[in-house]
Parts: structure tokens; C-alpha cells; sequence
């Protein structure tokens, strides 16, 4: 559910650094996700469609919002 259908972003896997006295002593594993909404859109063929789009694609115009 966590990934745009416009962009194919996605959840990004790493660790989170506890820094300790100026050296790295623990690391956890940790998740990353992107802002994802879910929005109804208008295709090309004007059907409306409900798809999972992340923030930056809406603010980018790579989608039509159907009202």
C-alpha cells in the first residue's frame, strides 16, 4: 500500500545511528515510507479511478483530480 502508482516510490530500508561520544555505538533497522494519499483521478479516457499517489506527484500536476 505504501507506494505511489504514478512515480513507483516506495518504502526505503536502513538503520537508525545512535551516535555516542562522537562514534557510532548501535544501529537499529528502521523503515522509511513515503507520504502516500489515496485520490481519485480522471484518466484518459475520462474514467475515474482511485489510486495511492504520493505527495510530490500531486504537487508536481502529474495527475487530474476528479472532483
Amino acid at each position: 500500500m505504501a507506494k505511489c502508482e504514478i512515480c513507483e516510490k516506495g518504502q526505503i530500508k536502513g538503520h537508525r545511528i545512535s551516535i555516542n561520544r562522537s562514534q557510532v555505538s548501535r544501529r537499529a533497522n528502521r523503515k522509511w515510507k513515503p507520504n502516500v494519499k489515496k485520490v481519485k483521478i480522471v484518466e484518459d479516457n475520462g474514467n475515474v479511478k482511485s489510486i495511492y499517489v504520493c505527495t510530490r506527484c500531486m504537487r508536481a500536476n502529474k495527475i487530474t483530480r476528479a472532483i
